[in-house]
């Protein structure tokens, strides 16, 4: 039966979102059941594309990646796939009329991420907006659950939100990024001078954006709100936790948060939420 390769399908994806994020798994366990599933799906497709650029160097990645997106597209044509990842995935996007285009979108960072660019705030800006920001916009869709007209009034606010969650990974992972990857994504800096005065000026943007994603976060509905919130409340923790950092230390040092300390993140939103009503 069918159905039993589909419960599989969602099965996988929510095993490759555990593997890789327990920030995202918390974050999603807090979402009402009728959408996890759909939201695993995204947090699958999108993190075996990311896999493809950053792991895969023993391997030709372009020839991967451009397989993937053929495979893809096939899948959302014909409405099947036999790679579990892209099931899961083409479901989702056909039950929520996710726009295709978005997904064009992240591929087409995903490309960029192939290639050595001297990002300006031209590339930097489009960079951002198809490797996070539509990202977000995948999930409003799935959130606002065929409300075209909540979608479009909440779509700028998850578009700060994952420029804000996009940032706070750049200088999480900068020293990776930077010494082993060969990738700067900040615009028009030359690392061998980033100092405190440029990673401050990088704080102050993200900050901006949390104060105005929070607003939208406030309107989502409840089947999403809690979990949205809580994944706000993680990255904020996160980027806390690297404020306290100096640019020296970032470029030598990945900044995370241990799990218990996102236990204890989880702990103290829940507590605010039902508090605040948010």
């Amino acid at each position: 039966m069918k159905k039993l390769f589909d419960e599989l399908a969602y099965e996988v994806s929510k095993k490759t979102t555990v593997k890789y994020s327990t920030s995202f798994s918390l974050g999603i366990l807090a979402l009402k059941p009728c959408i996890r599933d759909s939201i695993y799906a995204i947090y699958g497709f999108v993190r075996l594309a990311d896999e493809i650029v950053d792991s895969f160097y023993a391997y030709d990645r372009r020839v991967l990646l451009e397989r993937l997106q053929l495979e893809t597209d096939l899948a959302l044509r014909e409405n099947i796939a036999l790679n579990p990842i892209l099931q899961s995935f083409q479901e989702t996007v056909h039950k929520y009329g996710i726009d295709h285009q978005l997904i064009d979108q992240f591929m087409n960072s995903m490309h960029m991420d192939l290639k050595k660019i001297a990002y300006n705030a031209e590339l930097y800006e489009e960079y951002i907006y198809g490797s996070a920001e539509v990202v977000g916009l995948m999930c409003l869709q799935v959130f606002t659950e065929g409300n075209k007209k909540l979608y479009l009034e909440l779509k700028p606010y998850a578009m700060k939100l994952g420029s804000a969650f996009q940032k706070i990974n750049f200088l999480r992972d900068l020293k990776d990024d930077y010494h082993i990857l060969g990738r700067t994504y900040f615009p028009n800096i030359n690392m061998k001078f980033f100092d405190d005065t440029v990673k401050k000026q990088i704080e102050e943007e993200i900050k901006d954006e949390f104060l105005e994603a929070l607003s939208g976060i406030k309107r989502l509905p409840k089947s999403s709100k809690f979990g949205v919130y809580l994944a706000y409340k993680y990255y904020l923790s996160l980027f806390a936790k690297i404020k306290e950092k100096s640019s020296k230390q970032i470029l030598t040092e990945r900044i995370r948060i241990p799990n218990l300390g996102k236990i204890y993140v989880a702990f103290k939103s829940y507590v605010r939420y039902k508090m605040t009503y948010l």
